[in-house]
């Protein structure tokens, strides 16, 4: 489990002269990291600067990364990757755009600005948890589908939609130790389970 941002994010702030836009990102791998910053570095073509810095939750830890982009070292990347760490934050990629305004700010003042414009970007954004999990389609009868629903809700699981055929199907969002529960379980629940599929791993919202 892990704390992440519910939305994407942006903000602004002027610090002598010089604009700093940060655009703060939900993301799920590094890769999408990585393509979310060439767009941003495409988009802010003509920016001095585009520094990152993100952290990506995955089953082997968390990988966190950051650029300064010709900033002098540890001035920009690193305070922004600080802030996600002190605030637990995962699968969030920051990217602050700097347009220089010709007045140089020095380290401290670099450190400063670019940890400002990525406090007000994160002041907007409501903090969720997540896990990764699974979904998965359960096949059930028409008779069992209440009392599916209603294992569902009292597990916290999230029902995400339903197919009408013969049988029901019914596509929820789960994590492995509740499904592993669950299929353990599967002899003494009040309904049957006629079969189930996993179809892929992903991240879930986690209700609290």
């Amino acid at each position: 489990m892990f704390k992440t941002i519910g939305k994407n994010s942006k903000a602004e702030i002027i610090e002598k002269k010089s604009k700093f836009i940060a655009n703060i990102f939900y993301i799920e791998s590094v890769q999408e990291a990585e393509e979310i910053i060439k767009g941003i570095n495409k988009k802010y073509f003509d920016a001095r600067h585009n520094c990152y810095a993100f952290s990506v939750y995955t089953e082997e830890g968390i990988v966190n990364r950051f650029s300064d982009d010709g900033e002098p070292s540890g001035t920009a990347g690193a305070p922004m990757l600080n802030i996600l760490k002190s605030k637990d934050l995962s699968n969030v990629l920051i990217i602050v755009t700097r347009y220089f305004g010709g007045v140089l700010l020095g380290t401290g003042g670099l450190v400063r600005a670019y940890s400002d414009v990525t406090i007000k970007a994160l002041e907007k954004i409501e903090i969720i948890k997540k896990d990764l999990g699974l979904e998965v389609k359960f096949e059930v009868s028409y008779s069992d589908l209440q009392k599916l629903k209603y294992y569902f809700e009292k597990k916290n699981i999230n029902i995400v939609g339903n197919e009408f055929n013969e049988n029901v199907r019914v596509l929820i969002e789960i994590t492995k130790e509740k499904l592993d529960e669950l299929i353990e379980n599967k002899l003494n629940l009040n309904f049957e389970i006629i079969n189930y599929k996993v179809i892929k791993e992903k991240f879930i919202n986690l209700t609290i």
